[in-house]
């Protein structure tokens, strides 16, 4: 198996990835949106993992969403965050990258899926956790939520991009 180097700048920036994320989720508790639904969120920190995914591909950006989850789980969370995080991270993770890779779905589209992959997955480990699947009834508030927060995202992603794709690509 060959091993693939990482450049120090390629580094410095997934570190600064982690680090915007995590204060992305940090800014998010704080904002007193409440929906009736619990875990609704708006998932600032998922423009970070949409930009990774964009900007340098499924492996940087799994690694920069397992050390968010975590990090941000163990700081402003428990273990019970890191769980749900962790089950709907990874599932929208896979989800996205599964369609960029197909080449035809736009940036929005993408976002969109990633967004109600995030909740459908949460959604899973709430049914295992509680063992009631009486919450699949919450299914209908959740793609809702899932499509406008995904919606979101990729509007900023699809704006902001380009000029993260520039200042990467001219520091070399």
């Amino acid at each position: 198996m060959k091993k693939q180097k990482i450049s120090a700048k390629t580094v410095a920036l997934m570190a600064m990835m982690i680090a915007l994320a995590m204060i992305f989720s940090y800014v998010e508790t704080m904002i007193p949106i409440n929906f009736g639904i619990p875990g609704v969120k708006l998932g600032l920190a998922n423009l970070v993992i949409v930009a990774a995914i964009y900007l340098f591909g499924g492996k940087q950006a799994f690694l920069i969403s397992i050390v968010r989850i975590f990090l941000s789980g163990f700081m402003f969370g428990n273990l019970a965050s890191i769980m749900y995080s962790l089950a709907g991270g990874l599932l929208s993770l896979a989800v996205m990258l599964l369609l960029k890779k197909t080449d035809k779905l736009s940036i929005l589209a993408v976002s969109v899926m990633g967004g109600i992959c995030h909740n459908i997955g949460q959604l899973i480990v709430a049914m295992l956790v509680v063992e009631n699947l009486k919450l699949i009834f919450y299914v209908p508030v959740l793609l809702i939520s899932g499509f406008l927060t995904g919606l979101l995202i990729g509007i900023v992603c699809r704006v902001i991009l380009p000029a993260v794709k520039r200042a990467y690509e001219s520091a070399r």
